[in-house]
This record gives structure tokens, C-alpha cells and sequence, in this order.
């Protein structure tokens, strides 16, 4: 029999991770862990493409809505609860499947993050006061005098990165690039990784495809009851933001649809060339379970 193995089924938006993670999941008996930080929160169904128990097919499927958009979540609280389900998982499962197209949160399993200490409140608030009255050039002040080594490998018109450096530092007194490139722990288990590639006119359409489903199941009228929260950091998906835009009278209704499907392609675009760059040699162009399971094993 198998050594205890985790396979990860990645790839972009809307490529069939969920089916082809369900047949696995059936044919090894086994269960699923999500990595799809967007289905993560209770709040949003439809526009997460949260799988119906339909499409689950009996089985079980861990962190789908267990969050809330209120709480802070990110890749290295995922890292933990995962490794901490793996390991009872793995009592009576040879195999268990992760699946989802969150390639910075299925790395922190694989691979494994750099340790930060959490950030109270209270820092996080200060900090982005800071952003909202003073803007980004602010940031970028601070953390070039208090960390010159981060700030010149950052990407420094993105804020949230600036933002997350400077919390570490105002929580820790230490630098953010102190943390950085340290030894993870070995992993017991084996990890087998499958990156779906399907060819681009193929995933485009199956995206069209998603969205008038979603929009079949009402997906504005939940954009409309999440409007009140639109600026917290989980309303800024694809999906849910085309629609504040509407409501805000920034865009007509005619191009919500357009702005959401070329907003997923450019997604499912970046998507692909993270996982090319970080997976290489492992992908599938089209799914053929038992093909797939040959080569796994």
C-alpha cells in the first residue's frame, strides 16, 4: 500500500479542480482540505463557487466556510490548521487530497512558510491609518528606514505587502526580512502534486460558462447584501468588486458581466504563471482520472 501521501490538485479558476479532486478523492476513500481562500468565509457562496453537496458527492470536504470575513486568516494560520488535520487524518487515511487554486496558501503545506509572529489588532488599525491619511509614500518611508533590506526586493506600489512588513516590525521591534529564508520543518508524509493546464480557449469558456451560472443563482442579490462590507479585504474578489463598482455607479449593469469575466481571465492568467514557476514538470491538459492516478503512483 501507499506510503501516507498528500495530493495537491492545483491550477486556475474555474479548470475543474473540484470534480477531478472528488474522483480521487472516491477512488482513494478518502477526504478533501480546501485551498481556496475565497470559500474559506460563510459569507460568500456564489460568488466563491462554493461546491453544492451535489457536486461533493458524499464526501467530506474540510475548510469550506469556517471562517468569517471579519477574521483575520492568512496562508500561515491555514499552515497550521491543515498540518494539525493532516496528522489525524493520516491515523486512518492512507491518502488525503488538498485542492484549490490559492497557490500562496497550498505552498505553506507543501513547502512550508517563513515563521511570523501574529499581529494584535491594534497594529494592524494603526497601520492602515497610516495608509488611509498619508498614502502609500508613507510606507514606503517607513519601511525603508526601518528595513532597507525588504525594501529593495518588495514590490513597493503594492501596499498590502508594505503594510505586512511594517506589522511585523511595529509588533516585534525586528525587521521583516529577519524572518525570511529560515529552515521549515520535514514534512512525514509524501506529497504528489497535479496542476491542471487546460488549453486557454477551453478554461475561457468554461469561466463564461461559471458566471452565468452564478448569475442564475442570484450572485447580485448576494453582492447587494454585501455591499455594506465592501471594503473589507475578502470583498475585494473578482465577482463580488465589479458589482460594488456597479452599485457605486462607476460602471453600467451591461458591464459588470464583461469586467468580471476579463478580471478572471487576467486571475486564471497569473494563476498559471505561479504554478509554472513553482511547479514545473506536473501538469495536466485534460482529465482522464485513471491516466492521472497511473502516473501519480
Amino acid at each position: 500500500m501507499f506510503k501516507k501521501t498528500l495530493i495537491y490538485v492545483g491550477g486556475p479558476t474555474a479548470s475543474g479542480k473540484t470534480d477531478l479532486g472528488v474522483q480521487l478523492a472516491k477512488n482513494f476513500k478518502t477526504e478533501i482540505i480546501s485551498c481556496d481562500s475565497r470559500q474559506f468565509y460563510k459569507e460568500m457562496t456564489i460568488g466563491t463557487s462554493i461546491p453544492s453537496m451535489k457536486e461533493r458527492k458524499g464526501v467530506i470536504h474540510h475548510f469550506i466556510q469556517h471562517k468569517s470575513i471579519f477574521e483575520n486568516y492568512n496562508a500561515w494560520d491555514f499552515a497550521e490548521d491543515t498540518n494539525s488535520l493532516l496528522k489525524e487524518l493520516f491515523k486512518n487515511k492512507e491518502i488525503v487530497i488538498m485542492l484549490g487554486g490559492s497557490g500562496l496558501y497550498a505552498k505553506s503545506v507543501i513547502n512550508g512558510l517563513d515563521y511570523f509572529p501574529k499581529v494584535p489588532l491594534s497594529v494592524k488599525n494603526k497601520i492602515e491609518k497610516i495608509y488611509r491619511q498619508n498614502g502609500i509614500e508613507s510606507l514606503k518611508n517607513m519601511l525603508s528606514n526601518v528595513d532597507p533590506i525588504y525594501y529593495k526586493k518588495v514590490d513597493q506600489n503594492n501596499h498590502r505587502r508594505l503594510i505586512r512588513a511594517l506589522e511585523v516590525y511595529k509588533t516585534t521591534g525586528e525587521p521583516y526580512s529577519s524572518f525570511l529564508n529560515k529552515k521549515t520543518e520535514k514534512k512525514s508524509f509524501k506529497i504528489k502534486t497535479i496542476i491542471i493546464d487546460l488549453p486557454k480557449e477551453i478554461l475561457h469558456q468554461r469561466i463564461k460558462s461559471r458566471l452565468k451560472i452564478m448569475l442564475d443563482h442570484g450572485l447580485e442579490k448576494e453582492a447587494i447584501k454585501l455591499y455594506q462590507h465592501k471594503e473589507n479585504n475578502a470583498m475585494q474578489t473578482i465577482g463580488y468588486r465589479e458589482w460594488f463598482d456597479f452599485f457605486d455607479k462607476k460602471i453600467s449593469r451591461e458591464q459588470v458581466e464583461n469586467e468580471i469575466i476579463k478580471n478572471t481571465n487576467r486571475y486564471a492568467k497569473k494563476q498559471l504563471t505561479w504554478f509554472r514557476k513553482n511547479f514545473k514538470d506536473k501538469f495536466v491538459n485534460e482529465i482522464k482520472i485513471q491516466s492521472i492516478i497511473n502516473d501519480l503512483f
